[in-house]
């Protein structure tokens, strides 16, 4: 019976997904990705409906060639982007660098991670680019495969320090 449920839901979603007007794109703003979406997930809201548009997925367990069967039901069929959540995976229990290895290759960051702002103009986010490599450090060989990882900053004003807090948050948010 929970299958016949679950078959139930997804052929429901499947009409709902035809009926949607030609050129329907999930398309959402950095703003959005971590204002509505990575913000709502950090703090336990909506999460029926952000897994039917956003899966969370252990990334580092899965080669990238595989991700575009896993994304969410907005994204299925995109050729260019998909979006997952994925808990942060420290290589040490004290943090420090994420550990960001697969079977076959490991994602490298390039360049400097870059801000994201509000509509008024607040840092809300950081976001970084990565590439995936096949083999091991540093000899891997570059692949077309590339991410953006979102993380939500949050910014708490204290009236004894003038200084604003960061903090970072256990979930980052990945568009490939």
């Amino acid at each position: 019976m929970l299958i016949q449920l679950r078959l139930t839901r997804e052929q429901d979603t499947r009409t709902r997904m035809e009926e949607l007007p030609l050129g329907y794109r999930f398309y959402p703003t950095e703003e959005e990705l971590i204002s509505f979406y990575l913000h709502n997930k950090l703090g336990g809201g909506r999460q029926e409906r952000l897994q039917r548009v956003i899966p969370d997925i252990s990334i580092y367990d899965i080669e990238p060639w595989d991700l575009p069967k896993l994304s969410g039901e907005l994204c299925q069929g995109d050729t260019e982007q998909w979006f997952f959540f994925t808990p942060r995976q420290e290589r040490e229990a004290r943090g420090g660098r994420p550990n960001r290895t697969t079977a076959s290759g490991y994602w490298k960051a390039t360049g400097s991670p870059g801000y994201v702002y509000s509509s008024d103009n607040r840092v809300i986010g950081l976001k970084k680019t990565m590439v995936f490599y096949t083999g091991k450090a540093p000899r891997g060989r570059k692949t077309k495969w590339k991410m953006n990882e979102y993380r939500a900053i949050e910014v708490h004003e204290s009236s004894s320090n003038s200084t604003p807090k960061v903090c970072m948050h256990v979930y980052d948010l990945l568009v490939f």
